[in-house]
């Protein structure tokens, strides 16, 4: 024989196994691959014991980032073989971005495709959407109102690249697809999970630059925990609507309007809110007020111009924590609750795209 002849066999064999796991008797069927090569054995060997199926879709972020770049969903997958013991995965490469590459359009697409997955893919039980840190919040809210299921649909992301020391990424992802893949999860809307924590996408924002606890819900706290055995616990659930309680359809939309965030400051005028309006063709503007709702007297005419002309302004504030509510000051501005401005940003878009009418889209902010 050749030297370089090989030969080449495969042997299937199946086995249906009983055992316990933590006293209770499971059985799983093993499916093992044996391929012969010339003093090699290969055994490829996959056994499932009822695990849910959990759909990962990669999009980037510093999650997926090494010191060579961005890698694939499957290859990082691949690097974490405690995931298997969780949950079956398939992976979907959707992006290989940082997340402040991410567009409207994009997110757009992204909801599109999980109503998709859960209207076609009945077996699947929950998405984990991995995610550059910087924009999480922000896509994790769209969908929070976009996606019409009740299945759960987890964003996560990393402070520190995959494969470097102290890496948090791969804990982050071990912890998503263990709530994705969790009944109780289910009816809780978008969930971000990070840091062992499990947040509301509408509550959690980033604010720390680098840190690992860099994401907090601020004044309404966690939705639950995630611990390292695995054992998932809720203490409390969002009482705004979201997900198949809102009136938000995308699947005949494109592209989103126009809206732009405008900061308060010492000293503030009306530039930034004119040039919205004028370059930027802004249908809305968010404006980041001081905590009290307040903005110096310049600003706050070029917000009234503005309104006149029939442009939507929202007012929310920089300070992180309280609620702007309605004020008879302002009865042309939307007040925004206690959302971010980048949150507010969000549920402005989607409002514009089903009416201008403040009364309605006060009603929104107040709903959502």
């Amino acid at each position: 024989m050749a030297p370089l002849s090989w030969r080449l066999s495969f042997h299937l064999r199946k086995e249906i196994k009983t055992v316990l796991v933590n006293n209770r008797m499971v059985i799983y069927a093993t499916v093992a691959v044996l391929i012969f090569l010339p003093g090699v054995i290969v055994c490829l060997e996959a056994q499932t014991a009822g695990l849910p199926l959990v759909k990962i879709i990669a999009t980037g972020g510093t999650i997926a980032n090494t010191t060579g770049g961005r890698i694939t969903g499957n290859a990082l997958i691949s690097a974490i073989p405690q995931l298997k013991d969780h949950a079956q995965l398939e992976v979907e490469e959707f992006s290989r971005v940082r997340s402040d590459e991410i567009t409207p359009k994009m997110m757009v697409d992204l909801a599109k495709r999980i109503n998709q997955v859960f209207s076609t893919e009945d077996q699947v039980a929950g998405i984990v959407v991995t995610v550059g840190s910087n924009g999480m919040e922000e896509l994790a809210y769209f969908l929070h109102l976009t996606v019409k299921s009740v299945n759960p649909v987890v964003l996560t992301a990393a402070q520190r690249r995959h494969g470097t020391l102290g890496a948090d990424g791969d804990r982050n992802l071990l912890d998503a697809i263990t709530v994705a893949g969790s009944p109780q999860a289910r009816g809780h809307g978008v969930l971000a999970v990070v840091n062992e924590e499990i947040h509301s996408a509408r509550d959690v924002t980033k604010t720390i630059a680098h840190r690992v606890n860099a994401w907090t819900s601020r004044d309404l706290g966690d939705l639950g925990l995630v611990d390292a055995g695995g054992q998932v616990s809720f203490y409390r659930s969002p009482l705004k609507k979201h997900t198949t309680q809102t009136e938000f359809n995308i699947s005949a939309v494109n592209e989103l309007p126009n809206v732009y965030i405008v900061y308060a400051y010492l000293g503030a005028d009306d530039v930034l809110v004119r040039a919205s309006v004028d370059q930027g063709k802004a249908q809305g503007i968010v404006v980041a007020a001081f905590p009290t709702g307040g903005v110096p007297p310049k600003l706050l005419e070029g917000m009234k111009k503005v309104a006149e002309e029939g442009i939507v302004v929202a007012v929310s504030h920089r300070g992180g924590r309280g609620r702007i509510g309605p004020s008879s000051r302002y009865p042309d501005f939307i007040a925004t609750d206690n959302l971010t401005p980048q949150k507010a940003r969000i549920l402005l878009m989607l409002a514009l795209t089903q009416t201008s009418d403040l009364q309605k889209l006060q009603r929104m902010f107040d709903q959502y």
